[in-house]
């Protein structure tokens, strides 16, 4: 049998006022969610562990089945896979945002959506700059890109900006890690901090005066380094499950395909597709079934919509991002497997919430669903937060999910 995940990114919410009481996805009620949920089995998962911060590299990778504890060093790493920038071995690879700060608050975390031509542009400005043989900035997709310091030390607290909407942005500067071990060949912790710190002052110093910005009405004028860490050991998925000989990942964000790749799976690049709202739904939705046509045994779909929607604080947008995922990925993808001999079981979830009252990532469980055409279905019939409570599966934490999936 066949495996598709469709991950519909912080797709999963609170209880809204302005929804009489209910979450996006019961307001909604999208139909083909809903189909699978009443023909499927269903249930919830806890995708990150206690510990580590509700990001999306975190839950992905541990949607995977991977145990953070032995693999997990962080976004930056894993998009150094994606972009195809091959780490060495004194390498700290950090998730290098470019952001719009104003009135001394981050005011987005994506340079107000910068397009991937620009966000090239102003990168590459600041590796001509500011690089050094120890410092380099390399190029990534809209506003995410990488920043490597070599010889630096992973143990730093940085602040994800998208969990800091509208804060000040000096108190969350760079900092050392308490008690931070000294390692061989590396810098300290201290001086790790105040580089990128001094990185951070000279960005924006050389961005605010880049003509790019005197263009536009939402600048982007900072860098905000976070996430850094070494290059990750993983096992691939055809390593860890037989029924996996070949497979791929299908997303716009970088750290999902460095995931991948490190789970060894081939990267389907999708024109047009964006990571946001205005993302090729259709043309993603066609590559997965193009994958499971030419023999792959496993596909892991991701969306970012209604992740960046949840992070804007725009409801109506999420919305319309968890209806675009049912009708125009969900629904294809679906009615295409029903019409062949061979059964595919399929998965749909979110990773984390994002609940768009608060803006951030927040640990807590997601619904899920999983159907092929001969499976027992249990007695839920709607796909929600509310009504996965009631799922066969019950509560289901990390690599359960995936052994489940497989098994299914």
């Amino acid at each position: 049998m066949k495996h598709i995940i469709i991950l519909g990114d912080g797709m999963a919410d609170h209880a809204i006022d302005r929804l009489g009481g209910k979450t996006p996805l019961e307001y909604a009620r999208p139909p083909f969610m809903n189909m699978l949920a009443e023909k499927g089995r269903n249930g919830r998962l806890i995708t990150v562990p206690e510990g580590y911060c509700p990001g999306s590299e975190v839950a992905n990778t541990s949607i995977l089945g991977y145990q953070l504890n032995e693999v997990y060093e962080g976004r930056g790493p894993l998009e150094a896979a994606s972009i195809g920038y091959e780490m060495t071995e004194d390498d700290l690879a950090l998730r290098c945002n470019i952001i719009t700060l104003e009135d001394g608050r981050i005011k987005n975390h994506h340079g107000g959506h910068l397009n991937t031509e620009d966000g090239q542009r102003l990168i590459s400005y600041l590796d001509e700059k500011l690089g050094s043989e120890k410092v380099r900035f390399i190029p990534g997709i809209q506003y995410r890109h990488l920043l490597i310091i070599k010889g630096g030390n992973k143990h730093i607290e940085c602040a994800p900006p998208h969990d800091h909407p509208d804060e000040l942005w000096q108190p969350l500067l760079v900092k050392a890690m308490k008690d931070a071990p000294k390692e061989e060949g590396r810098m300290g912790a201290e001086a790790t901090a105040e580089l990128i710190n001094k990185l951070i002052l000279s960005s924006q110093q050389l961005l605010s005066g880049h003509p790019f910005n005197k263009e536009r009405k939402v600048a982007a004028n900072s860098i905000w380094p976070w996430s850094g860490g070494y290059r990750p050991r993983m096992k691939t998925l055809k390593e860890r499950y037989p029924d996996i000989h070949r497979g791929s990942v299908i997303s716009a964000v970088d750290l999902i395909r460095g995931i991948g790749k490190y789970a060894g799976l081939e990267s389907i690049v999708v024109e047009g597709m964006t990571g946001l709202a205005d993302t090729n739904y259709e043309g993603k939705a066609q590559a997965a079934i193009d994958a499971l046509k030419r023999g792959d045994d496993f596909v892991f779909l991701h969306v970012e919509a209604s992740d960046e929607a949840g992070h804007d604080g725009n409801l109506e947008l999420k919305l319309q991002t968890i209806n675009d995922l049912d009708r125009r990925i969900i629904r294809p993808i679906v009615e295409e497997i029903e019409r062949w001999g061979e059964e595919v079981c399929v998965a749909v979830l979110p990773d984390h919430p994002t609940p768009v009252e608060t803006r951030t990532h927040v640990a807590e469980p997601v619904p899920f669903v999983i159907w092929h055409p001969s499976i027992t279905p249990d007695k839920v019939t709607h796909f929600d937060e509310v009504s996965s409570v009631e799922g066969s599966y019950g509560l289901l934490k990390f690599d359960e999910f995936i052994e489940a999936f497989m098994k299914a």
